[in-house]
């Protein structure tokens, strides 16, 4: 047999076996292990799906009874810093989507330097999130805890109603914050899995879904944007 197809044959097998070490003792191979995986994974993301768009249809019929005061409130909300933040997340999806590929195609640095560069947006993101929120305390804008705008409220917003915005902001926001802080941990993990040698272009199943997750969550944001800081009649 020529040097390049005993070196071909050795490598084949060397790759397999590196797949099936990581097969849990439930499945039948690697490739069912995958598929199982990306299953539970989009599974999962339908229940998120289901939560947030709980959430959104709250916003949206409260929005749709008290549209004075969630304009108003919008106009309160800092457009610069949220749509820094839309390019911050837009750009940790592509990072992220290239990690994917370098898991792939076997480029273990890549990869690493892409879900590292993916963590940095994340956490860019979170800061600036935390700045904003920062400035909404500073501006008595915190419901339950310290709500006494200083801008003179327009014709047809009451106090209530206005909280009542703000509410929404903080919590849709925070938990989207939480999801964030999750994914984070999460490529902590495969960072560090990435450096001993873990995945390879035979076994990259958890960055995959892992990738999954982090572009929902992206998504969730999109959405979030929009209606919290575009949906306001701004003028």
């Amino acid at each position: 047999m020529p040097v390049a197809e005993v070196t071909a044959v050795t490598h084949g097998q060397g790759s397999s076996q590196h797949a099936a070490q990581h097969v849990a003792h439930q499945f039948v191979d690697a490739d069912q292990q995958h598929e199982a995986g990306t299953l539970g994974m989009w599974i999962f993301l339908v229940t998120e799906i289901m939560f947030f768009g709980g959430l959104f249809a709250a916003y949206a019929i409260y929005r749709g009874l008290y549209l004075p005061a969630f304009e108003f409130g919008s106009r309160l909300l800092d457009i610069r810093l949220g749509t820094t933040n839309t390019a911050v997340l837009i750009a940790s999806s592509l990072t992220m989507a290239l990690a994917v590929h370098s898991a792939q195609t076997g480029k273990r640095k890549a990869l690493i330097a892409f879900l590292l560069l993916t963590m940095v947006f994340g956490a860019t993101f979170l800061g600036i999130k935390a700045h904003e929120y920062v400035h909404k305390w500073d501006d008595f804008l915190v419901p339950g805890l310290r709500f006494a705008p200083t801008e003179a409220l327009p014709a047809g917003v009451t106090l209530p109603n206005l909280q009542l915005f703000f509410c929404f902001y903080f919590f849709m926001t925070a938990l989207h914050a939480l999801h964030m802080i999750i994914g984070l941990g999460i490529m902590t993990v495969l960072v560090i899995q990435a450096r001993r040698g873990r995945f390879s272009a035979d076994y990259y199943a958890p960055i995959e879904i892992s990738g999954l997750y982090w572009h929902f969550v992206d998504i969730v944001w999109i959405f979030l944007f929009p209606l919290l800081y575009l949906i306001g009649g701004r003028y």
